[in-house]
This record gives structure tokens, sequence and C-alpha cells, in this order.
């Protein structure tokens, strides 16, 4: 369980960076189409890639560990309530399993017992 664990803690790390990083990317011509049908400008995206970049580096440490498992699930919940709004539910549903990351984390490293 513990090997999952880190293999899991590991990837969502990986892709919060990756994203982050490709926020500062010129974004391809599919991505604006996204981002402008998700109301989501050019200007703001800098910011949304430092908030992943550090959400990223916060879930390599233990004291901010749930702290960045629940701003990733706010950040991934914001952009489905976006897809819904702007009538994607395409996109919507595809996001359902990187919530479900965040979520899993939680409950690994904080399991509840019955």
């Amino acid at each position: 369980m513990k090997i999952v664990s880190i293999i899991l803690i590991l990837a969502s790390a990986f892709l919060s960076i990756k994203h982050g990083w490709d926020a500062f990317q010129p974004p391809s011509p599919e991505q604006a189409k996204m981002m402008g049908n998700l109301g989501i400008t050019g200007s703001v995206m800098p910011y949304f890639g430092v908030f992943s970049i550090i959400i990223g580096l916060m879930l390599l440490f233990p004291q901010t560990f749930f702290l960045a498992n629940v701003l990733n699930a706010v950040t991934i919940v914001l952009i489905m309530a976006l897809s819904l709004r702007a009538g994607d539910f395409k996109t919507a549903l595809m996001e359902i399993p990187f919530l479900a990351l965040p979520l899993l984390l939680i409950w690994f490293k904080y399991p509840f017992k019955f």
C-alpha cells in the first residue's frame, strides 16, 4: 500500500508541476479554444501556473500534504464547474479521475477507521 501511495503522490506532484509549467507556454489552438470556452483569459494563465507548481511542491511535504490535495481537488472542481457552465459535459466528465486522485491520496494518508 505504501508503494502505491508513493507512486500516486509522485504522479500527482509531477502532473501539477507539469501543468503549471505548461501554463507559461503559448497555448495550442485547441487549448486556446478550450480556455476561451471556459472563460479563462491568457493573462490569468501564469497565476494558475504558479498556483499549480506550488501545489505540486506542497504535495511532497508531509506538513502541507493535506492542504495541497484539498487545493488540487478544489481546482479540479472549479474546472468542472466552468466546463458545465459552458455546456462542455465531456470535459467535466474527463476531470472525474483527476478529482479522484487527490481524494484517494487523502484517504491513503488518513484512512478512516471503522
